[in-house]
Formats: C-alpha cells, sequence, structure tokens
C-alpha cells in the first residue's frame, strides 16, 4: 500500500508508466487500519475506486484528517473475500502488504485490512472485473519469475503492468444496476506525467 499517492486536481491518480486504468467506481465506503495519525488508526471514508492493471486506488470525497487517498498494489494484496451479508451490505474485504521506502526496515510497516462496502447499486461489473484482474496479476508475475528463475519474495509491484488487460475489458460482463464506470480509452490521454516509482517523489514526464 501507499499513503495518500499522487493524484490530479479532479481527485483521478496520477498514473504510472504504462499503467491502464480498467474502471471507476463511485458511492462506496472505504475502511483501513493502521493509518498513521488517525485515532486507532483506523478510517472510514466515502469516495470512489479506481481500478488499474497495477492496483486499486481509493480516493475520499472528504479528506478524513491527513488521509485522502489510499493505494493497494494488486501484487500485495491478500486474502481478498467477497461477503454478502443478510443485513448489511455487499463488500469486498482482504489485507494489503505495505511499500516500503527505500533504505527502511519492512519491519517498521505491518500489513493492513481493508474494506470496500458497496453502498449505492451493485456490484455485478466491479466485483468479477476485480477478481478475474487480480487472478491475471498474479498468474502473470508467477509466469515471470518462473521463466527468470528467481522467485521473489516481495516482487515490484510495477511488474503487474505486464498483464494484458485489454481482451478483458472488451469482455467485461456490465451489470445495469452496478454504476461502476469502464474506461475503454484511458482517462487522462493529453497528460505527459507518468510516475516510475512507489517511492515518494514528483511525478515524471513519460519517455
Amino acid at each position: 500500500m501507499a499513503f495518500n499517492p499522487q493524484l490530479f486536481p479532479n481527485g483521478m491518480p496520477v498514473p504510472f508508466v504504462n499503467e491502464m486504468f480498467v474502471l471507476a467506481r463511485d458511492g462506496v465506503e472505504f475502511e483501513v487500519d493502521k493509518i498513521p495519525g488517525t485515532q486507532g488508526g483506523h478510517v472510514k471514508a466515502k469516495g470512489m475506486i479506481y481500478l488499474s492493471n497495477i492496483r486499486m486506488v481509493f480516493v475520499a470525497n472528504k479528506p478524513v484528517g491527513d488521509f485522502f487517498a489510499f493505494d493497494m498494489p494488486l501484487l500485495y494484496v491478500r486474502g481478498e473475500k467477497f461477503n454478502q451479508p443478510i443485513f448489511f451490505c455487499n463488500n469486498i474485504s482482504g489485507q494489503v502488504e505495505p511499500v516500503v521506502p527505500e533504505n527502511q526496515p519492512g519491519a517498521l510497516y505491518s500489513t493492513h485490512s481493508f474494506k470496500i462496502l458497496f453502498k449505492e447499486g451493485g456490484c455485478g461489473t466491479f466485483v468479477p472485473l476485480f477478481f478475474n484482474l487480480i487472478g491475471s496479476v498474479r498468474q502473470y508475475n508467477l509466469h515471470y519469475q518462473q521463466a527468470n528463475s528467481r522467485p521473489e519474495p516481495h516482487a515490484d509491484p510495477l511488474q503487474a503492468a505486464q498483464t494484458p488487460v485489454d481482451e478483458m475489458i472488451r469482455h467485461a460482463y456490465v451489470d445495469p444496476n452496478d454504476p461502476t464506470r469502464i474506461f475503454l480509452q484511458q482517462p487522462t490521454p493529453d497528460s505527459q506525467l507518468r510516475r516510475r516509482t512507489y517511492q515518494s517523489r514528483p511525478a515524471e514526464p513519460s519517455m
């Protein structure tokens, strides 16, 4: 995960090199723990989820203290589960490992638990795309490690950018009750800003 990733003024995440946004889903409530500077470390906020071939990014409608966005690399997500409780709204829960800054000991950073609650409308578009994409990212990463004969316990999250997603987007089922917007064209085509790393530094023009 990365706390408060870079955003454009309109709230759209600043993309990485080779990042392709798949969808945006408004009207969700997001919960996450172990956030520094918040009471008890737990944050609950309403906003929008962006899903790309690299990550999920939650962007809050209103900041909660210093918290306004949360970035979850797909290769670092674990234990994801779709929940359909009888008396509450459908949700996806799971854990995400931290993106440890360079020259920092990993022991200082612990795994976060998160939950995405679908408060407004259905989730028949979002949920299948999310699980198909995260499965493809893991499968591609496994093949990559096997081909290079070097299993990595903590893969580079940007490696997921190589996962082919075009076909998945074109054949995605669109649930009329789900307000998810699928990006058939990239939402920021004119921007030359492209991030090259998860480390905290300004975005760089793409080459």
